[in-house]
């Protein structure tokens, strides 16, 4: 095995997931993310009791459940790890493993070069940065992210739970993306409105050439509009129903390892963006239960918490790394 590899699988494990001699883990993967797969599954044979690895086609989309039987395996683990194409975080599949004190890790679209670099980032910058963030939203009622390309966009968010995904899951219950780095809530349901610019890249499509225009009206994309990446988007959403056009995120990232690759699990951890995501929110205390979750980057945004600007293009006010 690939020695790099081993040793990023090795971190996931034994650093962010907290696996323990004791213990048993299942790897999810399928035939796209084969590779990082069998990777993570012989670092769980050296670092724990049991490792098992079963492989499954690719979801058609984010947030697509995967066989009823591997949903149930997922209950009997201590620990799941999920490196597979599409995502499987926002599933009931893993809130219902989550639920039941099985600590949850996902990678979707994850590749070599995502896995060496990222987990290699100093995690203690990241915690610090993840929970400045945290704490400047609590008891904020609304954000409001401005661009130069066009975004302004305001988010009610009143009460909402923060989530703070810092990479680290050793606790029961725990789950969130490997790796990871970001803040992110739901805002509230049917609030949201203005107009959102997505520049740097989208869920399910990758890197963006044409901005991706979108009108949000009471909390829906009414309107998407640019050229063949605002194309497939609608095809997308329009595939699975209304509610995938609903808000259902707001993150910023705080991974300074993480760069713009194209790869949305890598593209929204990237310190200095923000993206809003539509779809299922309900892994974030939200409402929305659709089989659909796709984020959309912005790049170099101004945020506003109410009326404090705590980003300015990009950069943290603030805050050093």
């Amino acid at each position: 095995m690939n020695k790099e590899l081993r040793d990023a699988s090795i971190i996931a494990l034994r650093d962010c997931m907290g696996l323990k001699p004791e213990e048993t883990v299942l790897i999810v993967t399928d035939e796209l993310t084969r590779e990082i797969g069998l990777g993570l599954h012989e670092a769980g044979k050296e670092l724990c009791k049991e490792s098992m690895l079963v492989e499954i086609k690719s979801r058609d989309i984010d947030g697509q459940e995967p066989p009823v039987a591997i949903a149930a395996l997922m209950k009997a683990v201590d620990v799941v790890v999920c490196p597979t194409n599409k995502s499987l975080t926002h599933t009931d599949a893993r809130r219902e493993a989550a639920a039941q004190g099985v600590r949850f890790g996902t990678m979707p679209g994850i590749n070599l070069d995502t896995m060496v670099r990222c987990l290699n980032a100093d995690y203690d910058k990241i915690i610090a940065l993840t929970d400045y963030i945290a704490a400047k939203l609590v008891g904020v009622s609304t954000i409001k992210v401005t661009t130069e390309m066009g975004t302004n966009v305001v988010m009610p968010v009143k009460d909402r739970k923060i989530l703070p995904s810092k990479g680290v899951m050793r606790n029961k219950g725990e789950s969130g993306n490997l790796p990871s780095g970001e803040v992110y809530l739901a805002p509230w349901e049917d609030q949201t409105n203005g107009t959102l610019i997505i520049d740097g890249s989208m869920a399910g499509i990758g890197m963006i050439e044409t901005p991706i225009t979108i009108d949000i009206v009471n909390g829906y994309a009414e309107k998407i509009s640019g050229g063949k990446e605002a194309e497939k988007l609608i095809q997308m959403v329009d595939k699975v129903g209304r509610d995938a056009r609903a808000v259902a995120e707001f993150g910023i990232g705080t991974n300074y390892k993480a760069i713009l690759t194209g790869e949305i699990l890598e593209d929204e951890k990237v310190f200095g963006t923000i993206h809003i995501a539509f779809g299922n929110n309900k892994s974030m205390g939200g409402r929305i239960s659709v089989s659909s979750h796709l984020d959309g980057l912005v790049k170099e945004p101004d945020v506003y918490f109410d009326d404090e600007l705590i980003m300015k293009k990009g950069k943290m006010i603030g805050f050093d790394m």
